[in-house]
């Protein structure tokens, strides 16, 4: 029996973006809010006895600077109006009591009228007989209060009496209660505001946002980044002030050479960078640009970014051209090679029908004799190049290069002494290419004025080395263009010419070969190539 079937691991769904930050928000606002109102909680009742305190004290000191107060504290008790003064003074602040003493600590008011003239109860009237304010919680006649005491003077400033202000605690506690309830609206009421702010802060964020969830943007994100430098074009894309916002790592290779620099971009002025400000400052693209770089011709194109209609970027795209171009000579090659075969199949086909004929008509002396010919010359022709160049599309290159000779009435001849090996290095054998064509075709270009002129080709390989001779008997080249003919744009053959030796020494040198070049006008011309080949073997 086959064991339990394991269920596939059924990833946890993230929390939709709005509640995130709902609930990350809130918990911020109630967390501020808990702390900052509890603090104010617990010192309420500091923060509201210290107010009381305050305010009776205030209205006792404008108690003893009235001249009412300090006029009647000369009189008997009975006889002045301190009575109906702190009366209604008591009454319109809510205090318990307003009491005015002498120095003997007779009261002249207390709102028990029948006291008036009674000693003051508590020791802490003493303070304030000395000529000190004091403040005090203790019990009286009426009930255990908050007193606060401010001594009264003279115009003479000679002491004459007190003013004794008492607020019921019981008052006290109400009003801290009330406070703490009114702290408890605050709090509820931020809570509110809060959750209104953040519904609008996460529709907003929502709206910036195109609506995705944050983990639909990180993978968006990674699978963008992942593209981006996966691309083996180059990509640089900078903000409307032309600041670069991106550059892909094909782009960091392209523009700082063969060691990209991964945490910057290229610091020296660039084409591609002129390019941008120029799209930057037209709002037009630009494309299929060709642009010389360090040596590498980079085809471009570049178009601005638009965002309702307003600029905010531009983006540029590019790719070293010779990569292009070493695409289409490899494609050229096989195609070269493939006509080689057809050519040759159809020739075949020619050779066998003669062989047919022959055994016909029986006369097979001269079948024979025409199959040893045959084969002799396969040797000769076929054969013996396909076994001394072993890599198929080489081959095939030289035999279409020998035939597209003969067809001018030249003469292309591969040296006996040849020999190279079959290498699996792509880059090595498009540079060959490119070193092959542009050669042959250059000679047979010169050949062109010179009836049946030869061409003649030595590829010889030797630990790890390739030699390749190309000499042809044409007119050769003067001495001072002899410095010249690797420039690009330099040619003797007219315009929007003189890139291909221009291309065969760079791509030479990419791979730390050397090319060197003879001439004697009028006698020969012979070039001269080494390049690295990661062939087997070390000699033919």
């Amino acid at each position: 029996m086959s064991g339990p079937k394991t269920m596939p691991r059924v990833r946890k769904r993230p929390l939709k973006f709005s509640t995130t930050v709902t609930l990350m928000v809130s918990a911020v606002i109630v967390s501020v809010l808990f702390s900052v109102h509890l603090l104010d909680f617990w010192q309420a009742g500091d923060i509201t006895r210290s107010a009381v305190k305050e305010k009776a004290m205030a209205v006792a000191r404008t108690l003893a600077l009235q001249a009412e107060i300090r006029h009647g504290l000369l009189l008997a008790p009975q006889q002045s109006d301190i009575q109906s003064i702190a009366r209604e003074v008591q009454e319109r602040n809510d205090l318990l009591f307003v009491v005015i003493t002498n120095m003997q600590g007779i009261r002249y008011s207390h709102p028990n009228q029948q006291i008036i003239g009674q000693h003051f109860i508590g020791d802490d009237l003493n303070p304030a007989l000395a000529g000190h304010e004091n403040v005090s919680v203790n019990r009286g006649v009426l009930d255990r209060a908050l007193r606060v005491f401010t001594p009264v003077y003279d115009d003479q400033h000679r002491q004459i009496g007190v003013v004794a202000i008492g607020t019921s605690l019981t008052r006290v506690a109400e009003l801290i209660s009330q406070s703490r309830w009114r702290i408890a609206g605050t709090i509820l009421f931020g809570a509110l505001v809060g959750t209104l702010g953040t519904l609008f802060l996460v529709r907003w964020l929502k709206r910036i946002l195109f609506g995705l969830e944050p983990y639909e943007i990180s993978t968006l994100f990674e699978q963008r980044q992942a593209m981006l430098q996966s691309m083996k074009e180059g990509v640089v894309a900078v903000d409307q002030l032309g600041q670069i916002t991106l550059i892909n790592h094909a782009a960091r290779l392209l523009l700082n050479g063969s060691n990209p620099v991964d945490a910057s971009p290229p610091g020296a002025p660039s084409p591609v960078i002129d390019s941008l400000h120029q799209v930057l400052a037209s709002g037009e693209p630009l494309r299929d640009r060709e642009m010389d770089f360090n040596g590498r011709i980079l085809l471009t194109n570049t178009l601005p970014v638009r965002t309702q209609g307003e600029l905010i970027g531009a983006v540029c795209t590019f790719r070293d051209k010779t990569e292009v171009s070493q695409l289409m000579q490899r494609l050229s090659g096989m195609v070269n090679y493939i006509d080689a075969l057809r050519e040759r199949s159809h020739e075949f086909m020619n050779k066998l029908h003669v062989i047919l004929g022959l055994l016909h008509l029986k006369n097979y002396a001269q079948l024979e004799e025409y199959v040893v010919n045959t084969a002799n010359n396969y040797q000769t022709e076929i054969g013996s190049l396909l076994g001394r160049i072993r890599p198929p599309v080489i081959a095939g290159f030289i035999l279409s290069k020998i035939g597209r000779a003969l067809d001018q009435g030249h003469r292309l001849i591969l040296s006996d002494a040849s020999w190279l090996p079959d290498v699996g290095n792509e880059q090595q054998t498009s540079t060959l290419i490119t070193v092959l064509g542009n050669l042959i075709e250059n000679a047979l270009e010169a050949l062109d004025d010179q009836p049946e002129g030869e061409i003649h080709l030595l590829l010889h390989y030797q630990n790890g080395w390739l030699a390749c001779e190309v000499s042809d008997d044409g007119p050769g080249i003067s001495a001072e263009n002899l410095t010249r003919i690797f420039t690009r744009g330099v040619s003797s053959k007219g315009e929007d010419r003189g890139v291909g030796l221009w291309l065969l020494r760079q791509q030479t040198e990419s791979l730390g070969g050397t090319v060197t070049v003879e001439s004697e006008p009028g006698v020969f011309t012979q070039f001269l190539v080494q390049l690295p080949w990661d062939g087997g073997g070390t000699t033919a």
